[in-house]
């Protein structure tokens, strides 16, 4: 019996310490990867606080010495940064706003509602994701020209109150998965349709539209070739488009034009910042009832 525990002892010692191997050189692993994906954005936030000289120099200074804090403020001083900052906020609440009444109605309709050729109709805008965006953008852009629209937000709005179809599919697989019978109860203490709607199916879809918001927002905030075609007027730009045009303007000045590459990246880090929990458990989800 003494043999027999003392093997079984070894035996779950060997277990422990594969189990915290095994866990050690996984943690370590994805530090060294973290690392080497943390370059680029240290050698950006690096270049952002240096002079004219520093950023030039050779050898690179990876540690810089005085550090330019000063040059954020020169980002507003140089261009109407603020400006920038301000106008693309604004697209990304009006098309957040826009997806998410277009959205969660077509995704209610294709979810909850029995019409003759439903399926049909879903298939159909389905089909559509495999369409290359580069396939409309001519026609959008002769269509939004005709109506005089161009030089204006319109173009960069209305198409998010016509839905997105892969935003429509996501919010449509999470409205599936919510029991008829909440439905049906409903209806029968006397809700109307609309009830059902807005007090019912809209609450439990809460972690859906959080990644509705969450993905309207990044994409809208990164978008550089819609504002390209339809902006003109310098007071209209988005800051991606402003970043273009601070570094056609200022050739030379790399640590102003990373300064502002940082500043661009705040917005997006706040709201995943505050989003993460429901956004990644919205996310696994999502693809546990795929």
């Amino acid at each position: 019996m003494t043999d027999l525990s003392a093997t079984r002892q070894r035996s779950w010692l060997g277990l422990r310490g594969l189990r915290i191997f095994n866990n050690v050189s996984g943690y370590t692993i994805l530090m060294v990867l973290s690392a080497l994906f943390m370059i680029p954005l240290y050698w950006m936030f690096s270049t952002a606080v240096k002079t004219p000289q520093q950023t030039f120099a050779i050898p690179p200074e990876v540690i810089p010495s005085p550090v330019e804090w000063k040059n954020f403020g020169r980002v507003f001083e140089e261009v109407p940064f603020g400006r920038f900052y301000l106008n693309t906020l604004f697209l990304a609440g009006a098309n957040i706003v826009g997806h998410l009444v277009s959205v969660t109605l077509v995704a209610y309709g294709f979810a909850r509602l029995r019409f003759p050729g439903r399926n049909v109709l879903f298939l159909i805008m389905l089909s559509t994701l495999m369409i290359p965006y580069q396939v409309t953008l001519v026609p959008r852009f002769v269509m939004f020209a005709k109506l005089g629209l161009t030089n204006t937000y319109w173009p960069l709005i209305l198409p998010a109150f016509t839905g997105t179809p892969f935003l429509i599919f996501l919010v449509r697989q999470y409205m599936m998965s919510i029991p008829f019978d909440l439905d049906e109860a409903a209806y029968i203490d006397g809700a109307t349709r609309f009830d059902v709607f807005w007090r019912i199916i809209i609450p439990l879809t809460r972690p859906a539209l959080m990644l509705v918001i969450v993905f309207t927002f990044i994409d809208v905030w990164n978008d550089f070739l819609q504002p390209l075609i339809y902006l003109h007027d310098p007071n209209l730009f988005t800051v991606s488009l402003g970043l273009s045009f601070f570094q056609g303007a200022r050739e030379t000045d790399w640590n102003l034009l990373m300064a502002g590459s940082v500043l661009a990246m705040i917005p997006p880090l706040v709201l995943f910042f505050f989003a993460q929990k429901q956004l990644i458990g919205g996310i696994s989800v999502e693809g546990l009832k795929g």
